[in-house]
């Protein structure tokens, strides 16, 4: 169980959601990083008095380190400082909640350290996944999942000492802001369409990626990573209400199911109390008035950023960093309004043609992949 614990992105919505688990279960905030929120990371400074904070945007963290001179709090700045708040001695436990594929040093850098690692960063998995897994067994390192998929798959395979027993993970899918729809009418769809995610608050660029299926698509591949398991064992399914979070089909056809409102918190909590659970501030489910629960498959052919996906865990090597960089830059070109909705997938689709897949990648493989998937659709 954590008692000491690193937030890498506090500021963002899985950090925040951190916090108040730490709080609500009498944990310690050891050091807080973002990227460049002065104002937020210096009242949670504040209120949490961490040993370290961090703000990757260096002039930033000049701003951060003056307004709190007059507490305890170190203040650094850049990569550097991001992972020395990752390494930190004092923290055993450290929440990745970074998005995208800067996640991935701070987190082989705290799992150097034999830290638990609360994953929330799935981009680290879905581009290294095998070098990470690997780091983590030869440190003695615990990688505990965060997003409430593969929380719910954990959770239902704790029972489990065979994983041959295992017929299928079933990752189930909101569908998005655009479920039904047909590419004639995503055609004009903005940021503000993609933005308006059912039942999920979460930053821009993971609720465009729910808006695409991509966010699946990685969900997926990081499936294999964690699991141990090849793509023809996972499947997904659609499921509007977001009540089940993720199934396990066994071999004798069971299956077993992690149900909860859809709250961040509770997952969270989980990854930081496992393998107790205590009471906390997620929501409870009513299930005696959340209504019906429905299910259908997912269109691969409108959605196609999941079909990619799926393609690169079929490929493996480097692909899922070619499939991630360029879907990085690509949402956030969406985000900035220089393409529009369909282009995401079809940049996706052009830096997988382009960028040659190395088959068995080292770090610097990974971080070429990345550099030259971002370079291929600018």
């Amino acid at each position: 169980m954590s008692k000491r614990i690193t937030i890498l992105g506090s500021t963002g919505s899985i950090g925040r959601q951190s916090l108040e688990v730490i709080s609500a279960c009498g944990m310690e905030a050891v050091a807080l990083t973002a990227n460049s929120s002065v104002k937020l990371l210096e009242e949670q400074a504040r209120r949490y008095r961490p040993e370290l904070a961090v703000l990757m945007d260096e002039r930033a963290a000049g701003d951060l380190r003056v307004k709190l001179a007059d507490t305890n709090v170190r203040v650094l700045g850049g990569m550097e400082g991001i992972l020395e708040a990752a390494s930190l001695s004092s923290a055993d436990t450290v929440i990745t909640a970074v998005v995208g594929m800067i996640g991935l040093r701070p987190t082989l850098a705290a799992i150097r350290e034999g830290k638990r690692i609360a994953l929330a960063n799935k981009e680290t998995l879905v581009c290294a996944g095998q070098l990470v897994l690997e780091e983590a067994r030869d440190y003695g390192a615990q990688i505990i999942p965060v997003d409430s998929e593969h929380s719910a798959l954990f959770q239902c395979l704790e029972g489990n000492r065979d994983r041959g027993e295992v017929k299928r993970l079933i990752l189930t899918c909101s569908g998005g802001p655009f479920y039904g729809k047909k590419p004639a009418e995503l055609k004009g769809m903005t940021r503000e369409n993609a933005l308006q995610h059912p039942n999920w608050s979460m930053g821009a660029k993971i609720t465009v990626d729910s808006a695409t299926l991509m966010n699946k698509g990685l969900e997926f591949i990081e499936a294999m990573h964690l699991y141990r398991m090849p793509p023809e064992k996972i499947s997904v399914l659609i499921h509007r209400e977001s009540i089940i979070h993720s199934l396990v089909e066994y071999c004798d056809n069971a299956m077993i199911a992690q149900l909860g409102a859809p709250d961040m918190r509770l997952p969270i909590q989980y990854a930081l109390t496992w393998p107790k659970r205590t009471p906390g501030p997620a929501v409870p489910l009513d299930l005696w008035n959340c209504g019906s629960m429905t299910f259908g498959t997912p269109d691969t052919d409108t959605f196609r950023c999941l079909k990619l996906a799926m393609e690169a865990a079929e490929t493996g090597g480097t692909a899922g960093a070619i499939l991630n960089g360029a879907n990085e830059e690509a949402v956030s070109q969406f985000l900035a309004g220089k393409i529009g909705f369909l282009e995401i997938a079809e940049k996706v689709a052009l830096a997988m043609e382009r960028v040659p897949v190395v088959r068995e990648p080292g770090l610097d493989d990974v971080l070429e992949a990345d550099r030259a998937a971002r370079e291929a659709i600018d």
